[in-house]
Parts: structure tokens; C-alpha cells; sequence
């Protein structure tokens, strides 16, 4: 009894990972095309996340997915918020959250963070722009650690670094979020990364 118990948790993560994977797919292509993750995409990745999550766990997996989707989507809010990222972004990561839980969702939020930051970094070397892209991260630092220490919010028109990077460094992150999703999923089932959280 107890394997048949095992392949059913297995079939049911596999189509968990197989969802994100697949609305992230989307949402790359969107972003490609339209340089949008579209809000009739997200909406319903994540209703049915927390719908999957209560089906799994009850009330408790409820909470649990919500609380994964603040999670998961406040570094790409805070982007959205201080650096100009994209709002679909992180209502994406939101509903990504939502479907993988705490644990997972934080492995695919740092694979996701890290492929986004190999991606703007081949695209800035690629266009001979490093240092201008440097230039522009710090600036977005700096201004918000002051605006943190000096007690006031910063808007979005007083950050100076939305001037630096010129459009042609535009990233369409939907393909970060992907790879990252992607790698991610690799590191759960090939390395058992499960038991680091």
C-alpha cells in the first residue's frame, strides 16, 4: 500500500511541475511577442494553484499556497516597485508560488533569479553595455536604501536608474522565469533538493 501511495504523490507532483512549466512556457512566448505576460494567463494559473493546494492539504495547503505566492512574488514586487520591473513578472512568480508551496517556490524563485541575472549579463556584454547596466543596479541600490533609512517611500518616477539602460537592453523576463522554472524542476528531481528546505 505504502508504494502505491508513493506513485501517486510522484504523479501528482509531476503534473504539479508539469503546469508551471507549461504556463511558464506560455507566458515566455507571450512576453516574446507582446512584451506582456498577459493578466488572463496569470489569474487562472493562480486560482487553480490555490484550488490544487486546497485539494491537497485542506485549509492548511490553502494558506500555505498563499503564503508561497507573497512569497515567492515580493523580490519581483519590490522590482516592479524600485527598478522598473514588469508587473506580470511578478504576478507570474505570485501564482507560480502558488502552485509549488514554500519550499519548492523558493528553489524556483532562486533559479529564476539566477537565470535572469545570466541572461541580463550575456545581453549587456553582448551590446557592450556592462558597465551602464552596473551602473544603473547600484543607483537602484543606493536609492533604495535611502529611501528606506530616510523613512519615505521611493516612487518610481524618482528613481534615477529608469533613465540609464536604454530599451535596447530590454529583457523579456517571461524567458527567465522559464529557464529558471525549468531548472528548478531539474534540481528537485535530479538532486533531491527537497530535504535543503
Amino acid at each position: 500500500m505504502r508504494l502505491l501511495s508513493d506513485i501517486t504523490d510522484e504523479t501528482m507532483a509531476v503534473l504539479q511541475w508539469g503546469v508551471v512549466i507549461g504556463a511558464s512556457l506560455l507566458a515566455a512566448v507571450t512576453d516574446l511577442r507582446q512584451r506582456r505576460i498577459p493578466n488572463a494567463l496569470i489569474f487562472p494559473l493562480f486560482v487553480a494553484g490555490l484550488i490544487w493546494a486546497a485539494w491537497q492539504g485542506g485549509l492548511t495547503g490553502a494558506a500555505e499556497a498563499f503564503g508561497a505566492c507573497v512569497m515567492v512574488a515580493l523580490p519581483f514586487v519590490l522590482l516592479f516597485l524600485f527598478a522598473g520591473g514588469g508587473a506580470g513578472d511578478a504576478k507570474l512568480m505570485g501564482a507560480i508560488g502558488a502552485w509549488l508551496g514554500l519550499r519548492q517556490g523558493l528553489t524556483a524563485l532562486l533559479c529564476v533569479a539566477i537565470a535572469g541575472g545570466l541572461f541580463a549579463l550575456i545581453r549587456a556584454i553582448g551590446q557592450k553595455k556592462l558597465k551602464l547596466v552596473l551602473t544603473s543596479v547600484l543607483v537602484t541600490v543606493y536609492g533604495f536604501l535611502v529611501s528606506v533609512a530616510g523613512g519615505r517611500a521611493l516612487r518610481r518616477e524618482d528613481n534615477l536608474a529608469d533613465d540609464a539602460p536604454s530599451q535596447d537592453l530590454y529583457i523579456p523576463y517571461g524567458v527567465a522565469i522559464f529557464a529558471g522554472v525549468c531548472a528548478a524542476a531539474a534540481v528537485v528531481w535530479i538532486w533531491g533538493v527537497r530535504w535543503l528546505w
